[in-house]
């Protein structure tokens, strides 16, 4: 096939949140926290992964909690099973510790051409990277307090996965998944926000940010929901346990939430590991794609994936708009099913099934042939 041009070879963005699954809701629910040395060993899981599959080149999101430090060691060393590892270059950009770095670190991957972004962390930090990502897909990792979104799966199954599409060897037909998303409006006097989630906008009836996690429910006054997985842990297992609704399944789900005693029922729901509380539920209707729903409280704060995020007032009109197809993510299960019936980690010259459509370094060496 010849050796590949510097601009032809595949590129994967990582976005490795450093503290993830380090807010107060670990604290309160005797939740463990992931160590940086594991979050360094995801990552050269990743990498080994992505090498496998013919990536050479990985982006990274810097850090100043010592990722860099103790991954630089492994990249440098280049023996034993650190000896294939792709070339890992960072992005010059300012690190602040807080979620702008994610915000800009997503934008500056979509303008250098990645192909995917792998994002390690919860629903906070795939939230941020969707808002800026624009159509690049990612495939999420699960490094969070709450992970609704990102599922759980070992990070070399998912570099497998990521690489074997960057390199084009499973068409985005088949690797590729649509997702949906709640799309936030806040409607004041002067300005109008706008902001995101991939899982859940909560509406809380406090007037102050404080603390980001959000894990009071006596605080609550509406959720409302993209999905809700009745296996999930966090503010949206209120409505796995209430009306589930499938990750890709048409629609989403409002739910009224009630003062204590006053509903018409209480529900029982783990909000944090290890933590259930008890929410009055007063009603719930689904949302429609595309239909706006206004927000019937009058003042207050919108939590978005689990984290306060907005303040709004009694003159501001805020409204949550379920969006489907809103963007896309690797569907990894979907792409080791191809790569199986392809024969795509197959070694050797064995052609592969008569059904599976050839490798993109098997058309390439067909059309080259004399």
């Amino acid at each position: 096939m010849g050796e590949q041009t510097l601009a032809a070879r595949p590129l994967v963005g990582i976005i490795a949140n450093p503290i993830s699954a380090r807010d107060i809701r670990r604290v309160i629910a005797n939740a463990n926290t992931l160590q940086l040395a594991d979050r360094v060993n995801i990552v050269l899981r990743l990498l080994a992964a992505l090498a496998a599959c013919g990536v050479g080149r990985v982006l990274m999101m810097p850090d100043r909690e010592g990722m860099r430090v103790l991954l630089a060691r492994h990249l440098t060393r280049r023996q034993g099973p650190d000896a294939a590892l792709p070339e890992v270059a960072y992005l010059d950009m300012p690190v602040t510790a807080r979620v702008d770095d994610t915000f800009l670190a997503a934008r500056m991957m979509r303008e250098a051409g990645v192909a995917a972004i792998i994002v390690l962390g919860g629903d906070g930090t795939h939230r941020a990277v969707v808002r800026e990502c624009g159509r690049v897909p990612i495939a999420g990792i699960s490094t969070g307090t709450n992970n609704a979104y990102p599922e759980m799966r070992e990070a070399t199954i998912t570099g497998l996965a990521t690489g074997l599409f960057a390199s084009g060897r499973i068409p985005a037909a088949q690797a590729l998944a649509a997702n949906k998303r709640l799309d936030v409006r806040i409607a004041g006097e002067h300005e109008v926000r706008h902001d995101i989630a991939l899982v859940d906008a909560v509406i809380s009836h406090e007037h102050f940010i404080g603390a980001r996690a959000l894990w009071k429910t006596e605080t609550l006054g509406a959720v409302y929901l993209a999905f809700a997985d009745p296996q999930a842990i966090g503010l949206s297992a209120i409505g796995g346990l209430l009306e589930p609704v499938g990750r890709h399944e048409p629609g989403g789900l409002a739910i009224e939430l009630a003062a204590a005693g006053e509903g018409r029922f209480d529900l029982r729901a783990p909000i944090a590991p290890g933590l259930l509380s008890a929410v009055p539920i007063a009603g719930w209707e689904r949302l429609a794609d595309g239909v706006p729903h206004r927000v019937r409280q009058r003042s207050g704060i919108v939590a978005l994936d689990g984290e306060r995020e907005l303040v709004f007032g009694a003159r501001d009109e805020v409204t949550v708009t379920l969006r489907e197809r809103a963007f896309l993510s690797l569907d990894v299960a979907a792409c080791m099913r191809y790569a199986a019936a392809a024969g795509l980690m197959r070694c050797g010259r064995a052609p592969p099934p008569a059904s599976c459509p050839p490798t993109l370094a098997e058309s390439l060496t067909a059309t080259t042939k004399p």
